[in-house]
């Protein structure tokens, strides 16, 4: 015979809540110690935008691979999508601001933070950097305020790494231009109104066109069965004979070394990105050791587990100090390239670490959304791929050691 139950739960079955998102604002070498009054409160208006609107909601848009705008245009509104870009009419936003807004952001969701790396870091940049006067007109207040979305599309289907060859054509004809091609990867290319395409012109070089994203030929399919990134999407474009005008032309993009100026301003976002992730990771991990008994005790009570912790501790801060010093660098207009990609190249890759150890010591429950590590363990993939890959950035700081190049 069944017996419903009606008594006391037994002892033992219903597992407690975990609360993982406090933040711990780990600084052991006083990294933020003295960061200047106007860019911490840029970061200080990033974690209220993540506590407050992002943590709520992200775990389900993340599951359902939705791209939510509404959290796009909110980043407009609090003046949190610019990546450090002067735009007329909106207050000045240094590189340290942007980049702790970067780590913020991230720490919260790595699709979010990579919806201000396109929309700011990559479209706005090139627009402010490479447009005309009435482009930046145009285009530049929009953008800033989450209006109107842009998308960089640069990557094409068998052109990543070596995006410097790509193939999309664009040929002179009286009045304007006519672009043919297709572009992968392309974070807003299907959900937006503006998209920045390099294309090769008649002489060979690499140029940039500003497209409207609902022109005739202009076909963009969202990419789906993603396991990263999931709250962001990115598009496989088809130019097919889409015309524009002399006027979509941008005058200040006329060789690839123009592309990768503005590629290489956004690398040291992405290691901010990187950091803002591992930070995530590092405090989930700490709030869990504390929070889960096991044998007893808390896992935090373990030696091994304190071990662990003190190691994912003694990386996030190697991570802060480097990542401060290269912004200073940058801040003094010292920072070089292959500087960059050293950023770039040790974030990702300690984040990287640093996720597969938080999601170990969390178990079971390291793997469900709900539990945060999950997550940011799948976005990080895509963040060390993404603005170059890890062999690329070694490739490129190789070259400077040596002095010889290795690309083949």
């Amino acid at each position: 015979m069944s017996q419903t139950g009606t008594g006391p739960i037994p002892q033992g079955t219903e597992e407690p809540s975990y609360e993982l998102w406090e933040p711990l604002d780990p600084d052991v070498a006083g990294v933020f110690r003295d960061v200047p009054a106007e860019d911490r409160a840029y970061r200080e208006r990033a974690r209220e935008f993540v506590q407050t609107e992002v943590r709520p909601v992200i775990a389900g848009i993340w599951d359902r691979a939705e791209y939510p705008l509404d959290l796009a245009k909110r980043l407009g509104e609090l003046d949190l999508l610019r990546d450090g870009v002067d735009v007329p009419g909106f207050p000045e936003q240094s590189l340290l601001a942007a980049s702790l807004t970067t780590m913020e952001l991230a720490r919260g969701d790595g699709s979010v933070a990579t919806i201000v790396g396109v929309q700011g870091g990559l479209a706005l940049r090139s627009v402010a950097w490479c447009g005309s006067e009435a482009q930046r007109e145009r285009w530049l207040a929009p953008l800033a305020r989450g209006t109107e979305l842009g998308a960089f599309a640069l990557t094409e289907p068998t052109h990543g790494s070596d995006s410097v060859s790509l193939e999309t054509r664009a040929e002179t004809r009286p009045g304007g231009f006519v672009l043919n091609g297709h572009k992968k990867w392309i974070g807003s290319g299907s959900v937006g109104q503006l998209a920045v395409v390099w294309a090769r012109g008649d002489d060979g070089q690499v140029q940039g066109f500003l497209v409207p994203q609902d022109a005739p030929g202009y076909r963009a399919t969202t990419i789906e069965g993603k396991v990263s990134l999931r709250a962001i999407w990115q598009a496989h474009i088809e130019l097919d004979g889409v015309e524009v005008g002399e006027g979509a032309r941008m005058p200040g993009a006329n060789s690839f070394k123009d592309t990768a100026r503005v590629l290489q301003a956004t690398r040291l976002g992405v290691a901010w990105a990187a950091l803002g992730q591992a930070t995530a990771v590092y405090e989930s991990a700490v709030h869990y050791a504390r929070q889960r008994v096991q044998f007893g005790r808390p896992l935090a009570a373990s030696q091994i587990v304190q071990a662990r912790l003190a190691e994912m501790l003694s990386q996030l801060t190697t991570l802060q100090t480097l990542l401060m010093q290269l912004t200073r660098a940058e801040e003094r207009g010292e920072l070089s390239g292959p500087g960059a990609s050293l950023g770039k190249f040790t974030a990702t890759r300690t984040a990287r670490d640093m996720a597969r150890n938080a999601r170990d010591l969390l178990g079971g429950n390291g793997i469900l959304l709900e539990n945060r590590v999950a997550r940011h363990f799948a976005d990080i993939e895509a963040l060390h791929t993404y603005e170059g890959t890890e062999t690329v950035q070694a490739l490129i700081i190789g070259r400077d050691i040596t002095g010889i190049s290795a690309f083949a």
